[in-house]
């Protein structure tokens, strides 16, 4: 049976509207994807670059060069060391806020480093963190955004305070051993620094 011209053509009209139905199905399960993966970064993402087509493409770029990093989990000894140095961080910002905060931002830059990631500028290693721990990873840049107006002469020792919270959230979750039951963290809570007295007696 010959198919006519008019038949041909429909027949390419249906094919198109097809491929495009399949393309809008593909689209919008990557984009539920990438809501579901990073929450909180995808929203500030779009509102960074304006639109969701480029934040989802940013997206998929991060994931891609993240996929090629050889990371991995640090071994018991390294927990070790690391705990230790973060409670020493801990104890010295009673004495010290401004030199606790400068300090806890270079150990999260060496844990990092221990974990297989690439040490380059601020961005980018917020960035790649963003992958594997969305839900933290705005801890790192508040506490970043603090470190910088307190050099500038902007944040009061309440700022740096909150400062030490977001950089400890980080730093608990980097430190973790993937497979570890009910996500327990490797770092003690002396009570004196707790989430909300963290170095109070210090702002008396």
């Amino acid at each position: 049976m010959t198919l006519t011209p008019l038949e041909i053509g429909l027949g390419l009209v249906v094919l198109v509207l097809l491929a495009g139905i399949v393309a809008l199905v593909v689209r919008n399960r990557q984009r539920a994807n990438l809501r579901s993966k990073f929450g909180p970064e995808y929203s500030r993402t779009v509102e960074e670059v304006g639109s969701s087509r480029k934040a989802e493409a940013e997206l998929q770029e991060r994931e891609k060069r993240v996929a090629s990093f050889s990371l991995r989990r640090l071994s018991p000894q390294q927990v070790d060391m690391f705990t230790d140095g973060w409670m020493k961080v801990q104890n010295q910002f009673v004495d010290d806020p401004q030199g606790a905060v400068s300090r806890a931002d270079v150990l999260l830059t060496e844990v990092m480093e221990a974990r297989g990631y690439p040490i380059v500028d601020f961005d980018r290693r917020s960035a790649d963190l963003s992958v594997d721990h969305p839900e933290v990873v705005q801890n790192y840049r508040s506490a970043h955004d603090i470190a910088i107006r307190h050099a500038r002469g902007e944040a009061d020792t309440e700022d740096l305070r909150q400062a030490m919270i977001h950089y400890r959230a980080l730093f608990e979750e980097l430190v973790h051993e993937p497979g570890e039951p009910n996500g327990a963290s490797h770092i003690p809570r002396p009570s004196r620094f707790g989430d909300t007295d963290y170095g109070r007696r210090d702002l008396h």
